[in-house]
């Protein structure tokens, strides 16, 4: 017999951590990570979580930068549910244990691109993440949460329409147990793997979005890969978040001659919204034929430098390079996926039983484009959400099945041999920061050819790549189905957007 538990929770995130330890008030939990407890996309996370906890700043008026950086697919119910939360949520994490910097007893408030306003916290610097992912982790080892680590979730067990377990495999490839449950809550993280060029550790691969997709659950908004304008690049060396807070902090954008570019591209330059950044640094280097511009903090006082970002400091230095002194050669890199499984304001999807939160969630919050240190906060406002749905009586009554798609179906045939390097170059290539018709039919031609040809999955990694399949499929036939640009999706051949495309891609599986 399976065991059984009110809570299962797949991922080990801010998100999973921290909905584990309010629903470990209620019920019998089970945390299962595919790795350890602590590699996930949070414990990467340096630019910090917003909260407008200034004397100048306002709930409203972080919702209204929220939606303002969604380019006008944000829905705006959603947005001042995590803004008005936010206050809360950060006592909680602060009563948990989590260090966020202070200056003369007050809470350490930084600027990022596209706030209006200093609500940025910060913990240790640029390790926001990591104390964030370690304190959370410790707090869910006290309060003794069952945590099963190197266990991948393979599928979702559905009846009529309703979630009554999940398979998991473990460490005996192909062996499968079946773990039966009340709630089901994927806070699996994002799908950064898709890409060459990514800031996501390799864990990342869309698990949660694929899971969701296969069970019938509804996906969303897919085309809006975020790409984050500063990683570092250095032959030979691994794509590095560059903080969006060096901008913030006075960093300046260079090209290949050493000029100044953002005021040209934006009035807010440097702190524009990622997604315009981004193409600004793609248009400097294929202007100049290179693969990199260059962010500059020369300027800066070197002693404050390696105070305010000793991470981004020391993993520069351990690579050759003093940031105090020379410029960061950067350019940008996949970093968070936009869209994901559709929820409601409070987590549930279109499965009864099934919940999303974190990066693996599409709950209307980040629209087209993610505003900068809004994720994190999304994990924890929403994760409480989710279990405060769970333990309502009424079954779930919001309606959101509306017209979606399925993914087309191909037949088998010739197509190379799909693995996870082959289909990063493709989506990189085709469905990376610019893209056009011609692209994406490539790109959706060759992913189809893959999905008949490729084999049922037997081990962690052929499970992983047939996830990051499918996501790139969702990922690649919205953003071909989405003739304008907007936000964070950017189509050459429709480079303006269109009134007619202010709405949602869905898809569910037929």
């Amino acid at each position: 017999m399976s065991p059984n538990y009110d809570y299962v929770i797949v991922g080990s995130g801010i998100a999973g951590l921290y909905a584990a330890l309010l629903a470990r008030q209620h019920g019998s939990v089970l945390v299962i990570t595919k790795s350890s407890i602590d590699e996930c996309n949070t414990r990467y996370a340096q630019g910090g979580i917003a909260a407008a906890l200034g004397k100048d700043d306002s709930a409203a008026l972080h919702a209204h930068d929220t939606v303002a950086a969604g380019a006008g697919l944000v829905d705006e119910a959603a947005a001042a549910i995590l803004a008005s939360g936010a206050a809360d949520r950060i006592d909680d994490l602060v009563r948990i244990g989590v260090p966020f910097d202070t200056i003369e007893g007050e809470v350490s408030l930084g600027r990022e691109g596209a706030h209006t306003a200093a609500r940025v916290l910060h913990a240790g610097g640029d390790f926001t993440g990591a104390h964030i992912e370690l304190t959370l982790t410790e707090a869910v080892r006290r309060a003794g949460v069952e945590v099963r680590e190197y266990c991948l979730a393979t599928h979702i067990r559905v009846e009529d329409g309703a979630v009554i377990g999940v398979l998991t495999s473990d460490s005996a490839p192909g062996v499968e147990n079946e773990i039966s449950c009340g709630n089901l809550i994927l806070a699996s993280g994002g799908a950064g793997q898709m890409y060459q060029f990514t800031t996501n550790p390799a864990v990342a691969t869309g698990d949660g979005i694929a899971l969701a997709y296969h069970a019938g659950a509804e996906i969303a908004d897919m085309e809006f890969f975020q790409f984050h304008p500063t990683a570092l690049r250095l032959p030979g060396v691994r794509a590095f978040l560059i903080s969006e807070a060096v901008r913030g902090e006075g960093g300046v954008l260079l090209n290949a001659a050493g000029k100044r570019f953002m005021p040209e591209y934006h009035p807010k330059a440097e702190l524009a919204p990622r997604d315009i950044v981004a193409r600004a640094i793609h248009s400097e280097m294929m202007a100049s034929g290179t693969d990199h511009v260059y962010l500059d903090v020369t300027h800066l006082p070197a002693q404050w430098l390696t105070a305010r970002f000793p991470q981004i400091y020391r993993f520069c230095q351990e690579h050759g390079l003093d940031i105090a002194s020379e410029r960061i050669p950067v350019s940008p890199a996949a970093h968070y996926t936009t869209g994901g499984i559709r929820t409601n304001t409070w987590g549930e999807t279109t499965l009864t039983g099934l919940y999303a939160c974190g990066e693996c969630a599409s709950t209307g919050v980040h629209g087209a484009n993610r505003l900068a240190s809004n994720s994190l906060l999304e994990t924890v406002v929403f994760a409480k959400r989710v279990i405060e749905q769970s333990l309502r009586a009424n079954p779930r009554s919001t309606n959101m099945t509306a017209g979606a798609l399925a993914l087309s179906e191909v037949e088998a045939g010739e197509a190379p041999v799909a693995t996870r390097e082959s289909l990063q170059e493709i989506m990189w290539r085709d469905v990376g920061i610019v893209r056009s018709a011609t692209s994406l039919s490539r790109a959706k031609a060759l992913l189809a050819a893959w999905a008949a040809t490729v084999g049922p999955p037997h081990d962690t990694a052929s499970h992983e790549l047939a996830n990051l399949l499918t996501c790139s499929r969702l990922t690649a036939e919205a953003a071909l189905l989405r003739e304008e640009s907007r936000g964070a999706h950017y189509r050459s051949d429709f480079p303006e957007p269109q009134d007619t495309w202010r709405r949602h891609i869905v898809f569910r599986r037929s």
